[in-house]
């Protein structure tokens, strides 16, 4: 991951912009959650890019999540992301959302299970397991209800992700916790994950889309209309 990298990171509330340069990360930064993230993000990355002395083509590739997460900001940051991709002709890696989250697990952690919301008493859930080569996912991302993905849980299994903090009632007591702080993807982990992700072909470049598992919200009311 050698060169000049733009980290975009749009699941959130707060969309997380970075820039990686000699395979670390060396700018971050939150925008604003009370303003979209199609407003900002494009001035942000030009900051970035002027800052560094550089123009768009001198970018070597772009990491973006790809979730799950917010379907609105989700969609903004892979719009972004194919866009720049293509005009510049860089590389463009997505980083499954959760594989950064596990990432952010304590080192005393020998698994984790990642939940995030999917409303309608849902969660969406995948278990990672630690191997020598860093953390891998034991089974496929999947949306259950909630009280489904509890028994999963017991018996010490540690729980990250941003749906923690949304169901923690209803979690079992004896869980261990991943802290509030790493529950969040951040941009170093995104990056962290991306070299073991191949670059999307140009097909695939065009093909992206946010991994959701279902229609927005908008299309599931349809649906039910």
């Amino acid at each position: 991951m050698d060169g000049n990298w733009l980290v975009l990171e749009t699941s959130g509330r707060a969309a997380k912009l970075g820039f990686a340069r000699g395979g670390a990360v060396t700018r971050a930064v939150a925008l604003d959650d009370a303003r979209r993230h199609a407003r900002d993000l494009a001035s942000t990355v030009d900051g970035f890019l002027k800052a560094e002395g550089l123009v768009p083509r001198d970018l070597t590739g772009i990491v973006v999540s790809r979730g799950p997460g917010s379907y609105t900001g989700l969609r903004v940051g892979l719009i972004s992301a194919k866009a720049l991709a293509y005009a510049t002709g860089c590389a463009l890696v997505a980083v499954d959302t959760f594989a950064a989250v596990a990432e952010q697990a304590p080192a005393e952690a020998p698994g984790v299970w990642v939940i995030a919301d999917a409303l309608q008493g849902q969660v969406y859930a995948q278990r990672f397991d630690r191997t020598a080569t860093g953390w891998v996912p034991f089974a496929e991302l999947r949306i259950v209800a909630v009280d489904e993905c509890v028994p999963w849980l017991a018996g010490g299994a540690w729980v990250s992700g941003p749906g923690v903090k949304v169901y923690a009632e209803r979690l079992p007591t004896d869980c261990p916790r991943v802290a509030e702080a790493d529950r969040e993807p951040r941009v170093e982990s995104l990056f962290a994950v991306a070299p073991r992700v191949p670059p999307l072909t140009r097909e695939e470049v065009f093909a992206l889309e946010p991994l959701y598992l279902r229609g927005s919200s908008a299309e599931e009311n349809a649906k039910s209309v």
